[in-house]
């Protein structure tokens, strides 16, 4: 399916790696000129060379932390009028919220949160000006099923969910949609360290601590970046502009509700 989207401009960050690369690759492939960004230089410009061969469109890279005003401002500085906005941040550590201070709580806020949003204010009116946009944040299923320890993640991603809800009601009618992606288990580099820190904890075999997982997942396989890619492209697409404020999980099947 050509996904009508070929010449334009999109922001994706948290890019070097995992389902931001994906996100950006399967944008690549469609045609659109890329701005990508992530904090570790080596690893993003090693990415976007190879985004740049997978289409004819320009790919750019900022090596810089969104979370920060000046991060944001050495990407907009690169580009300022994007078509499309893919945000995109690790979540934070997990632990006991007994244990979190202030301080801990305003960095997960930064990170999953706020910095979302000063990137969807620094692009929106613009978009909506052009009559076409497509924001798309990477959030978690845990928005939508919390997982115990996770709090952090949650609280700050939870908020993020209702601001957009309430957003994407007021630019749809200019032709910007706004929706959330809410990954489960997929097979990324991040995923294996979270195995291997497991298995550390629990003095398991690192493949025994996999297969346990595997087992009591619905679909019996973790999700593939590129299935993941495929879906933020096509809330991407041209064909997708009656899809606005929701959140979609991808998770092959491990959430048990019917809603």
């Amino acid at each position: 399916m050509d996904m009508g989207i070929k010449g334009r401009k999109a922001l994706v960050c948290g890019a070097s790696a995992g389902l931001g690369l994906a996100c950006a690759q399967a944008l690549a492939r469609e045609g659109v000129e890329l701005v990508i960004a992530a904090r570790t230089e080596g690893p993003l410009r090693n990415a976007a060379q190879a985004l740049g061969a997978l289409g004819s469109a320009p790919v750019h890279w900022v090596a810089a932390d969104v979370t920060t005003a000046d991060g944001r401002a050495r990407i907009f500085a690169v580009h300022s009028g994007f078509d499309i906005l893919v945000t995109n941040a690790g979540g934070p550590p997990s632990g006991d919220f007994r244990n979190w201070e202030r301080g801990t709580w305003i960095a997960a806020l930064d990170a999953n949160m706020l910095a979302p949003i000063a990137l969807i204010r620094e692009v929106v009116d613009s978009m909506m000006e052009r009559g076409f946009g497509r924001i798309v944040n990477i959030t978690s299923s845990a928005v939508k099923s919390p997982v115990d320890g996770l709090g952090l993640s949650t609280g700050a991603r939870c908020g993020l969910t209702g601001f957009v809800a309430g957003l994407a009601r007021t630019t749809i009618a200019k032709g910007v949609t706004i929706n959330n992606i809410l990954p489960g288990t997929f097979d990324t580099q991040r995923l294996a360290g979270n195995f291997a820190a497991q298995a550390r904890r629990e003095g398991k075999d690192v493949e025994a601590v996999r297969q346990a997982r595997l087992s009591k997942h619905p679909a019996h396989r973790f999700g593939q970046p590129e299935e993941f890619g495929a879906a933020c492209a096509f809330l991407c697409s041209a064909h997708a502009g009656y899809i606005n404020g929701q959140n979609l999980l991808l998770d092959g099947g491990s959430f048990s509700g019917t809603w």
